[in-house]
């Protein structure tokens, strides 16, 4: 296994089905750092996080990837992102966001096969460069990527669940929330099924999947 792979399995290794250990957040159309720059260095000023990792899509975005020490409850994660974009990017519409708990990650680095530009990890004083073009022309260099990686720490657990606390205010809806998508007719439905159906909506109003995330946490 080559550094860069070795670093891609330390930071982002695949988690239990349910589970995840990389949280990826995404800004696009534009790819907005004077945005995205006060999350990244809030979570670290803020919250007392190890910084995410800083990567453009190769297409139209800026993205951050966290990592876990240890695997959580994708609707814990989910709920963690939610109250970043709650504090930090209140003020961008939800559709230029991109937030990425479970499923496959995409990869990176890696070709788009429409224009032929490259996903990649950059470096911090970098990123504003990138906000009118995130992406590389070419290949980035393995070496270079696993350099980057290797200066980032996962989140240790504690510091996670202080950090979920701490965001709770912020992801509390501030007027009532619009109702939740019905219910398929005809027989009785699973209230659990009910609400994972609402957090994976994307079309339903983030307070209201926020408050399914929760109240799956509080009742498992």
């Amino acid at each position: 296994m080559n550094r860069l792979l070795s670093e891609l399995h330390r930071l982002y290794p695949p988690a239990p089905p349910g589970h995840t250990r990389t949280l990826l957040l995404e800004l696009a159309r534009p790819a907005d750092w004077a945005a995205l720059g006060p999350l990244w260095r809030g979570v670290q000023a803020d919250l007392a996080l190890p910084a995410p990792a800083i990567a453009v899509s190769g297409t139209d975005g800026l993205q951050l990837w966290f990592s876990l020490q240890q695997p959580v409850a994708s609707a814990r994660a989910g709920v963690f992102l939610a109250g970043l974009q709650a504090r930090y990017l209140a003020d961008v519409a939800p559709a230029r966001l991109r937030l990425l708990t479970d499923g496959p990650l995409p990869p990176m680095p890696a070709q788009d096969a429409t224009s032929g530009n490259w996903s990649a990890f950059i470096a911090p004083d970098l990123a504003p460069v990138f906000a009118d073009t995130p992406w590389l022309d070419i290949p980035p260099g393995a070496d270079g990527q696993a350099d980057l990686l290797g200066r980032l720490a996962g989140i240790p657990p504690a510091a996670f669940d202080a950090a979920l606390q701490a965001l709770q205010p912020a992801t509390l809806p501030v007027a009532t929330a619009p109702r939740a998508p019905a219910a398929p007719a005809g027989g009785d439905v699973d209230p659990r099924q009910f609400l994972q159906r609402v957090l994976n909506d994307e079309s339903a109003p983030l307070a209201l999947r926020v408050d399914a995330a929760r109240t799956l946490l509080l009742h498992p």
